[in-house]
């Protein structure tokens, strides 16, 4: 039998207690812990012990791999200390059942070595005191994990079967309402439904994402949460086959068995399907909604298109915000729309600054050739097969790499039409 020396009056045991909830999604007032606490400390009065501090998660899971867990962070790590912040010694643990401490192997594994860490610990639970030493309560923390794991299985199962069958029948999306519908996820809201069908045509017109996004921000357009719109957003919600009334599952179109045809939602849809499928083809497959949606499997071993112009990823919007500070946001290539200017660079943050793409590249190569310090100008053999054609873009993006950190790009003056090169302001390395 564990001894214990008298270190709280009356002769009760310190322990420390925890609690952990998986969701609080509804009240969001911490009941599930609260309530877990309470119990933990009539379970410790019960068997002569006294709580003298507590740690809890509140919706937190502790069998998906990478959620952070402070309170049970800083329960292990007082127990390998020995001692609570107050510097009380810890002489045990109680919670309501294990699977509040763990439901993966590498929990388990850190909680038994650190309150083994000292001799004479306990561990109690609401089934009474257990010896986390001897082989037998061993024995007990590994049915209680392989009891959690099972249970987490079988739930999740149900979860995903019954996300099925609710898809199959066409029964909207549960969470928050989707950008261009009521609450009732159903009924079109009128004005979002207008934005999303424009957008689709704009889009398989050739306009570019991003613009659409600046549209609708210039029009003071917020997501269902908040948002501001950008190109990813964008991308997703003109692309979710929910546009045209198809059902989704998991990043799957969903087809009904008896047919093969697509499952219709029981919403109403935006667009007809043959323009959700041309808008579609607009994306590379990495980019479509049904490689991004919740749950989608993320696809693998795509390819990043290769840079086709000098300057991409290397300028940097010199605007300034209402408050003074530089913007700094990247600038990203926008289709232009003169002979002269092809193609743009425009900040991907603010959008207040933008500039000739063909003015920004040959910049570049000006400060390369002639306007750069000694050390970072180009060799005669390097500057000859550059200027003749005889080295590829890759190449020459590797050399502005080595000589530049960046280019901040100073906002242009409206009305000058003749290419002012002293708006790259480089940043050598």
């Amino acid at each position: 039998m564990i001894q214990h020396e008298a270190g709280e009056p009356g002769g009760l045991i310190p322990v420390v207690s925890y609690a952990r909830t998986s969701e609080d999604d509804r009240q969001r007032d911490g009941h599930g812990v609260r309530f877990q606490l309470l119990i933990n400390e009539r379970t410790a009065r019960d068997h002569g012990c006294v709580v003298i501090t507590a740690y809890s998660d509140n919706g937190c899971s502790a069998s998906k791999e990478g959620v952070a867990r402070p309170g049970f962070d800083r329960l292990i790590a007082d127990l390998v200390r020995g001692r609570t912040d107050s510097g009380q010694r810890i002489e045990g643990v109680v919670c309501v059942a294990d699977d509040r401490l763990y439901r993966r192997a590498e929990d388990l594994t850190r909680f038994l070595a650190a309150l083994t860490s000292s001799p004479g610990r306990i561990h109690l639970d609401q089934e009474g005191v257990r010896d986390p030493y001897s082989q037998e309560g061993l024995m007990q923390a590994v049915r209680s994990l392989d009891a959690a794991v099972t249970e987490t299985r079988i739930r999740s199962r149900r979860l995903s079967n019954w996300h099925w069958a609710r898809a199959v029948e066409g029964v909207p999306h549960s969470g928050p309402r989707p950008f261009g519908w009521l609450e009732d996820r159903i009924t079109l809201h009128a004005d979002e439904a207008d934005l999303v069908a424009r957008a689709i045509g704009e889009r398989i017109s050739g306009k570019a994402v991003r613009a659409i996004a600046r549209d609708w921000c210039e029009l003071g357009i917020t997501g269902t949460r908040g948002g501001r719109p950008n190109g990813q957003t964008v991308t997703q919600i003109i692309t979710a086959p929910r546009v045209c009334g198809y059902r989704a599952n998991r990043g799957e179109l969903l087809m009904a068995p008896e047919t093969g045809a697509p499952v219709l939602g029981q919403w109403e849809p935006i667009v007809p399907p043959e323009d959700w499928q041309a808008v579609c083809a607009t994306f590379s497959p990495g980019s479509l909604f049904m490689h991004r949606g919740s749950g989608a499997p993320r696809r693998t071993g795509i390819p990043r298109p290769a840079p086709r112009h000098l300057g991409t990823g290397f300028l940097r919007c010199g605007a300034r915000r209402a408050d003074g500070t530089r913007c700094g946001g990247a600038m990203c290539v926008q289709k232009g729309r003169s002979k002269q200017s092809p193609y743009v660079y425009a900040c991907c943050g603010c959008g207040h600054c933008s500039i000739s793409g063909p003015l920004a590249d040959t910049a570049l190569e000006r400060l390369l050739f002639d306007e750069g310090p000694e050390q970072a100008r180009l060799s005669e053999n390097t500057r000859h097969r550059w200027q003749h054609d005889d080295m590829s873009l890759q190449e020459k993006r590797k050399i502005v790499a080595s000589a530049f950190v960046h280019c901040v790009i100073r906002p242009g003056v409206k009305g000058q039409h003749s290419w002012d090169f002293s708006r790259v302001e480089p940043v050598w390395r």
